[in-house]
């Protein structure tokens, strides 16, 4: 914990020093972690590293229905898509106590993978010189703390130092006792300023939801329409996402066909780094204890940060989009692509935060560019591979394992394994680090 921070419970919802070390330990890569390739050659798809293995669709649906069975997850869905073609293992059920399979069209709520999209929109603004990255967050949101020193760049990459609003010890009750409460920003950037900022902008990284919620507001700003109307017209509409959107704050439905989404215990599991009590574990597993169903929560606490709703098929189809170059112009793809910066600068092998988007280096010319999403009921990753073709979709309707793991981040590790070779030597094994 750094000095100047408050001795608060720690984040929860995404672990990435932990993904980043299970990816290197899968990699087995040197505590270098290897050079990340350039824009131009993130860009360029070569197909010839030879790391791809040839997908064995039996084999991936086995270890995706054991997985489901360790971590209790009711129903799950991978997408792999590489040059040989698509591969979808659909597991369980997306209803407890029904057998409703899923599709790569089974509709869920993807968290935090909205801040591809707040991010893309974002950049495309600035793309069109309606406002620049460094603008100061004051030039369009008033009584930001250190707002006239703090810049749209930093808020996309988590290094404005503001307090995430969903660490708050007492967010997760407030979401428990009234889950159809319609929350403003303004409410949520409330809770988020009665805490001093965690160090001064541009000094450190912070995974906070603050920052997001803010580049919400800049959008609406600077666009001059609501935001989900600003997501459909410049990213859903001209990327073909039609089962995708960002619900209305009112809306608690998800369009059919979808999951319902599951959490033991309360929102606080989900938001902050609360382990299950032994008594509460033992219950799970021996089936006394039902997991909560968090289906219609209503999301618009998260909106800008985590709030829309998306298939894993659209959700292949966006990452291929936005990594691949089809969404922003070829000098700010560029940008995009080498704008990851580690989380960590200490953990040689740290996951990159860039402009709203992760990458990790799992060997030379292999990059793997995604986000995670996690929030009650639900736990997502979506990623893509520029460079060897290789889009993974993951999601599970049930938030975190009994024994406290994320169940997306254990099926991710099991994914990369089917589908890349990747060469072997001594692994680097970061400590795990805390990042909302």
């Amino acid at each position: 914990m750094r000095a100047d921070a408050r001795p608060l419970p720690p984040p929860r919802a995404r672990v990435l020093g932990l993904v980043a070390c299970l990816l290197l330990v899968l990699a087995g890569c040197s505590a270098n972690g290897g050079a990340a390739p350039t824009a131009a050659a993130a860009a360029t798809p070569t197909n010839g590293s030879g790391v791809v293995k040839t997908i064995d669709p039996a084999a991936l649906t086995s270890m995706v229905e054991a997985t489901a069975a360790e971590l209790m997850i009711p129903g799950a869905v991978v997408e792999v898509r590489t040059p040989q073609g698509e591969f979808t293992a659909a597991v369980g059920t997306t209803q407890r106590g029904a057998q409703v399979a899923a599709t790569g069209g089974t509709h869920v709520r993807i968290a935090s993978i909205t801040k591809t999209m707040t991010s893309a929109v974002t950049l495309l603004l600035a793309q069109e010189g309606q406002l620049r990255l460094t603008d100061p967050v004051s030039a369009y949101v008033p009584g930001v703390p250190n707002g006239e020193n703090i810049t749209v760049a930093q808020l996309l990459m988590m290094r404005s130092g503001l307090y995430g609003y969903t660490n708050d010890p007492g967010f997760a009750d407030t979401l428990d006792a009234d889950p159809a409460k319609i929350w403003t920003p303004q409410e949520v950037l409330d809770i988020a300023f009665r805490y001093p900022p965690l160090f001064p902008p541009g000094a450190d990284y912070d995974y906070s939801n603050t920052n997001y919620a803010l580049l919400g507001l800049i959008i609406e700003r600077v666009d001059g329409r609501p935001l989900n109307q600003a997501f459909q017209d410049r990213l859903y509409g001209p990327q073909g996402l039609a089962q995708t959107s960002l619900p209305a704050t009112t809306d608690t439905s998800i369009p059919e066909p979808f999951s319902r989404g599951y959490m033991y215990g309360g929102s606080e599991y989900a938001l902050v780094d609360t382990p299950y009590p032994p008594e509460m574990v033992a219950a799970a597993r021996a089936g006394t204890l039902a997991p909560v169903d968090y289906t219609h929560q209503n999301s618009s606490y998260a909106t800008a940060a985590g709030g829309a709703i998306s298939t894993a098929d659209d959700l292949a189809t966006w990452m291929q989009a936005l990594v691949g170059g089809r969404v922003f112009g070829a000098d700010l793809q560029r940008q995009w692509l080498d704008s990851p910066q580690p989380s960590d600068p200490s953990q040689p092998g740290a996951t990159q935060y860039g402009l709203g988007i992760e990458r990790q280096i799992l060997a030379p010319n292999v990059p793997l560019y995604f986000h995670f999403g996690e929030m009650p009921g639900y736990n997502g990753f979506a990623g893509y591979d520029p460079v060897n073709q290789v889009t993974i979709v993951i999601w599970s309707n049930l938030t975190v394992g009994p024994d406290g793991r994320q169940t997306a981040n254990v099926l991710l590790t099991k994914v990369a394994d089917q589908v890349y070779e990747l060469p072997s030597s001594e692994p680097a094994t970061p400590a795990p680090t805390t990042t909302r």
